[in-house]
């Protein structure tokens, strides 16, 4: 017997979840189905330890909590519906590409904003917190980071994380049950499976939900447009281009022989933090693979697609000169920038440079992985976007 059959059940979830709201009403269940599918994969393929089982169990009983509250919050302000949250950009690209830094810088500028890392725990108010005073929430968020840093510490050098930063939101849709989130944490190749197949749209339609309830909560949002940041939404693009048909997509782009490595080392890192026996090699390769195939699809996509609906932007332009891709890519969602924002924007990057960070060491042996595959891999990506230069 493993640790992940101690796991509890759906309807012990759902009950739990329930009696530590203090509410009843989960609105729409269709989640359903995609917790049943991540339990099944968490039990038979993701070699919990004692301490993943209760990190994994926490974290599904805290989403479920946050949908009720959410649903109670609507319930009593349906006005929240109503709000107009428009989504100007989304970053989508392979992790490791200078996304994060990316969709930071972008976000100084007026007009727009972000999910921030400590919203994304908790998006719905705790009981009894005054709209637009969420203290408890940012030092619930402060505590589970010190917790994640204390027990991995390589994690800041893999992933620069801010409680008040900008982040992905992924950790929404992990909170549905979906996305690319679950596979980061645990081995539950079955789960990447079913997620190839699945209807996302709920999902996504449950995020923008989300991102108007996070405006409505946050008055300094009136009139501002959205950048969001997933590398994730590779894997749900018809959902995402269904749901958010005014954004137009952001594409990272660097060479997958240097970032794929750096990748599965962070999900190595994050996988550690509740695995009981880490298989280094059978992780990299899956996610090399899993992520190969994904950049396969995208590319197939983008030969189809309308292409004034994307902009690329190339690693080395991003690293050489940020400032200028930044105006590039705010002139075409139709943000103005001035002076004061150049400033900020300036300012940001002093604060924040890759040389703040301390630096990240991996290498392609320690997961199985070989130049040769990744090439052959990565191919059709490599050919479109990386040998053709992307940027324009």
């Amino acid at each position: 017997m493993s640790a992940g059959d101690s796991l509890p059940s759906i309807d012990t979830l759902l009950a739990e979840a329930r009696t530590r709201a203090g509410l009843d009403d989960f609105g729409s269940q269709w989640f359903v189905e995609p917790l049943g599918v991540m339990l099944r994969a968490l039990r038979t393929e993701a070699n919990l330890s004692d301490a993943g089982v209760a990190a994994h169990r926490e974290r599904i009983l805290a989403a479920l909590v946050n949908r009720l509250r959410t649903q109670e919050a609507i319930k009593r302000h349906p006005e929240i519906r109503d709000e107009r949250a428009e989504v100007a950009g989304i970053i989508v690209g392979l992790p490791r590409t200078g996304s994060t830094m990316f969709h930071r810088l972008l976000t100084t500028a007026p007009g727009l904003t972000a999910l921030r890392w400590w919203e994304a725990q908790n998006y719905a108010p705790f009981p009894g917190e005054e709209r637009g005073r969420p203290v408890e929430r940012v030092a619930y968020a402060e505590r589970l980071l010190a917790s994640m840093l204390a027990h991995n510490p390589d994690l800041m050098s893999i992933h620069p994380f801010q409680v008040h930063g900008a982040d992905e939101e992924i950790i929404i849709l992990d909170q549905c049950f979906t996305g690319t989130m679950p596979e980061a944490y645990a081995y539950i190749p079955s789960f990447s499976a079913w997620l190839e197949q699945a209807d996302q749209r709920p999902a996504y339609e449950d995020l923008r939900t989300v991102l108007k309830f996070l405006q409505w909560q946050d008055p300094a949002r009136a009139g501002k447009r959205w950048v969001m940041k997933t590398p994730g939404h590779l894997a749900a693009l018809d959902s995402l281009f269904a749901v958010f048909p005014e954004a137009q997509l952001i594409l990272t782009h660097r060479d997958p022989l240097q970032t794929v490595p750096s990748y599965c080392s962070m999900v190595v890192a994050l996988q550690e933090l509740s695995t009981a026996q880490s298989d280094r090699v059978k992780v990299g390769r899956f996610t090399a693979q899993r992520w190969a195939g994904l950049l396969e699809r995208f590319t197939r996509i983008r030969d189809t697609a309308d292409d004034s609906r994307f902009i690329d932007v190339a690693y080395e332009d991003l690293v050489r000169d940020p400032l200028a891709q930044w105006r590039r890519v705010l002139a075409r969602l139709g943000e103005p920038v001035g002076p004061d924002a150049e400033r900020a924007a300036a300012q940001w990057l002093e604060a924040n440079g890759r040389d703040k960070r301390a630096p990240h060491h991996y290498t392609l042996e320690e997961f199985g992985l070989a130049t040769a595959e990744l090439e052959r891999w990565f191919a059709p990506y490599r050919t479109r976007f990386i040998h053709a230069s992307p940027s324009s």
